[in-house]
């Protein structure tokens, strides 16, 4: 926050966000749930689901969010706007609390592509911008469409074909890490939990316990099995310049219905692999899909290849139709 207000930027308020910022929903117990202001029925998302819904709502230009596994990208697929997951450690964490070192970043959110790289000028000093003129000169790896909604699907694979040079291309999933992201939160809380475990909420309290649990054993093979795949990864995808894929498998869901684990699991299924990649990506509304609501498409570069993802996604957010982010609350 200092580095934009140094910039220009006026900071005019806070915004809430899931406890911790461990959570996909933005219902805080503490707080009060973040409304959609897409859609009053729907989650904001989380865990920067108040920063997302600022700028749904018009209230802010542009926006901070932090993201361990999602926690930028979803916000921003539920609201309809724009959130950059940053490469890891290219934009510094110093004043955040932590949830999974390893696993965390901070980065922008915006209406649009413009306001993320603007903002990076002052969130990573030396960013520059990248000259690229068209999607053409992009090769393109194109995975995960088969695990989207229906009209997910088609909305993510309307914006896969404006670049000339695409191919499908089957991406692994992340499995087998998450205990090594479980020991980290585990880590954060071990000291402050044992006496305050009353003054958490139960849903962040249940999964900190669970945390708690992990073994040395089960940590270690997480850790091995994050190195196995990051090679994988950097095997497959070594021809393409950009990986897409859909943000979210699913629109945003009823909140009425979203506080479960197997809404959690939905919502992080193609943004938590990013952040065991350490990669950049950008979250980008591609228009209407179930119930009126925005899809989003992922764009996913390699390490330090912030600038070419940005400008990749302001080409294509010029080439996609006049959007639709969702239907009014």
């Amino acid at each position: 926050m200092r580095r934009l207000e140094g910039a220009g930027y006026a900071n005019v308020g806070k915004a809430n966000l899931h406890e911790f910022a461990y959570g996909t929903t933005s219902l805080n117990v503490h707080f009060g749930a973040v409304p959609n202001p897409i859609a009053a029925d729907r989650i904001a998302g989380g865990s920067s689901g108040g920063s997302a819904a600022a700028l749904a709502a018009g209230l802010a230009e542009a926006a901070l969010g932090t993201d361990s596994g999602g926690s930028i990208r979803i916000p921003s697929a539920c609201c309809g706007t724009v959130g950059l997951k940053p490469t890891y450690g290219l934009v510094p964490l110093e004043g955040c609390f932590p949830l999974a070192p390893s696993f965390d970043h901070a980065g922008p959110m915006a209406p649009d592509v413009a306001g993320c790289t603007t903002m990076m000028h002052a969130l990573a000093p030396g960013f520059e911008e990248h000259g690229l003129e068209s999607l053409e000169e992009l090769r393109v790896g194109v995975a995960w469409l088969d695990h989207a909604d229906p009209g997910v699907r088609e909305r993510v694979r309307a914006a896969t074909e404006l670049f000339p040079r695409r191919t499908d291309f089957d991406l692994p999933f992340a499995d087998g890490t998450f205990p090594v992201f479980m020991r980290e939160v585990a880590d954060v809380h071990r000291a402050l939990f044992p006496d305050n475990a009353e003054a958490y909420g139960a849903e962040v309290r249940r999964k900190i316990e669970r945390c708690l649990e992990v073994s040395d054993h089960d940590a270690d093979a997480a850790t091995a099995a994050r190195e196995r795949y990051r090679e994988r990864v950097a095997e497959l995808s070594d021809s393409f310049d950009l990986v897409v894929t859909p943000t979210l498998p699913i629109v945003a869901p009823p909140a009425a219905q979203a506080d479960n684990d197997a809404f959690r699991d939905q919502l992080t299924q193609f943004t938590y692999p990013i952040n065991v990649l350490g990669r950049p990506a950008l979250a980008l509304p591609c228009g209407p899909a179930e119930d009126g609501l925005p899809a989003s498409v992922q764009l996913v570069g390699r390490p330090g290849d912030d600038a070419l993802v940005l400008a990749a996604g302001a080409l294509l957010e010029s080439a996609l139709p006049s959007l639709d982010r969702g239907r009014a609350a």
